[in-house]
């Protein structure tokens, strides 16, 4: 069968999907028949007759004509269409939706197909966004702060048999209850809980002080939207804190030798201490600033964009993210089936809860991978190397495994997916005003010697 023995007739159709009509000449149908009944005729066993000898009308006769269509439908459509598809240069990204309308011997075969492709996406001009920039200011209470957590890795501990306070550390059980049920991915077991501003919720810290081992404290909280489970987010729930030991903390003061101390004898005086600490604080502002201003970037691109969404690519999405709570279920000894149970789930209802979150997922791959093709925006193989090789002097796991990386295709290729995201990122952040370099919030900067531990 030859291309021009086949019509085909493309339509565009909502969606990002396209149409195919597609007619078959009898002969080919009829061919398609002959190969088909040659083949079957090879596996049926009628007696009085060898494999393969059986008369035609005997061996159509036993299989019946819908088993024999089914298998002719087989062997035919499947290479139409990927031909149809290869000559009209549509790149699909999920498998053909056929549907049969006529397949007959000396008949022509009618059938049509539906895939999905990538959408065209339509970027605004970015000269006419506009992008707020925030500066971020250090303060001398934050100065302070710093360095207390920093004297804090000094402090001596000493269990007390008394009631807890602020400022102590508490060893406790923890429950998490949401609508009057235990959520058990949540619960903690002889977890610390340190009694003090910024490092507890508020609700806990003014719930548990007074509190003696033996005794359980509770507080009403509503979870963050930003929690790691989608079906927590936001929601109202009860915590409840078993206290089973109380231990006080003595925090040095800062003197010049707790200054030398803490550094690594970079600083020798607590007034030189402190204003590395400003420093280090200032710089990690100001990254925090780049990283924002990149994501109001990103954002600003994304709503001004136009792309109708491939239902393909969503599908994909929504797996992918169901695949990885089945991961960060398993790591913490939980089942996916068990965990949708507990929460009065199935599976059909978690993908519809998750689908808005993976629309705007693929929103954003769409709009950067077309900002990429504005940008010119495609690394070398020799820019792809150094990138890895720069990720190897950051990550220790990387440098262990680099030289079987360089020579993994698709590892290679993940880096290249992550060098051209920084690279497209980077030229976003210069178009729209931004620093040339794009913030990474990997590489918050800190005094040697005193990175968080």
């Amino acid at each position: 069968m030859t291309a021009a023995d086949v019509s085909v007739v493309t339509e565009t159709l909502p969606g990002s999907q396209v149409g195919l009509k597609i007619e078959v000449p009898p002969e080919q149908v009829d061919r398609a028949y002959e190969r088909v009944l040659g083949r079957l005729a090879q596996k049926v066993r009628i007696e009085g007759f060898r494999p393969g000898r059986a008369p035609r009308p005997l061996i159509e006769a036993r299989l019946g004509p819908a088993a024999i269509r089914e298998e002719v439908v087989e062997a035919l459509v499947p290479p139409v269409v990927a031909r149809a598809l290869q000559d009209h240069d549509i790149d699909a990204i999920d498998r053909p939706q056929v549907e049969v309308h006529e397949l007959e011997r000396g008949r022509p075969g009618r059938f049509t197909a539906r895939v999905s492709v990538m959408p065209d996406v339509t970027l605004p001009d970015l000269d006419t966004l506009r992008v707020e920039r925030s500066h971020t200011t250090v303060d001398d209470e934050r100065v302070e702060d710093r360095l207390l957590e920093l004297r804090d890795r000094l402090a001596e501990v000493e269990p007390v048999d008394r009631e807890a306070q602020v400022g102590d550390l508490v060893v406790a059980d923890l429950r998490v209850l949401v609508d009057g049920r235990e959520v058990p991915s949540e619960a903690r077991t002889a977890t610390e809980v340190e009694l003090r501003e910024g490092v507890v919720i508020p609700e806990l810290l003014a719930a548990v002080p007074g509190h003696r081992v033996g005794e359980v404290a509770a507080a009403d909280v509503t979870l963050p939207e930003e929690h790691s489970n989608p079906d927590l987010r936001g929601r109202p729930a009860r915590l409840e804190v078993a206290v089973q030991g109380v231990k006080q903390k003595h925090v040095p003061e800062l003197t010049d030798e707790i200054a030398a101390e803490l550094s690594g004898g970079e600083q020798t005086t607590a007034a030189g201490l402190r204003d590395a600490v400003r420093r280090d604080l200032e710089e990690q502002a100001r990254r925090i600033d780049e990283l924002a201003f990149e994501q109001a970037a990103v954002k600003a691109v994304v709503d001004a964009s136009q792309v109708e969404l491939p239902v393909a690519l969503v599908d994909r999405e929504v797996e992918h993210r169901l695949e990885e709570m089945e991961r960060s279920l398993q790591r913490r000894g939980l089942r996916l089936d068990r965990y949708l149970q507990y929460v009065d789930k199935s599976a059909a209802q978690y993908r519809e809860e998750i689908r808005p979150d993976a629309e705007s997922r693929v929103r954003v791959d769409l709009v950067l991978d077309q900002l990429g093709r504005r940008f010119e925006t495609s690394p070398s193989d020799d820019e792809v190397r150094a990138h890895m090789e720069a990720e190897a002097e950051r990550d220790e796991q990387v440098r262990s495994e680099l030289p079987a990386l360089l020579g993994n295709a698709v590892a290679v290729d993940y880096f290249r997916h992550r060098l051209t995201r920084l690279r497209i990122l980077e030229a976003l952040v210069k178009r729209l005003g931004g620093a040339a370099e794009v913030a990474d919030a990997n590489q918050a900067p800190g005094l040697k010697g005193m990175n968080a531990e």
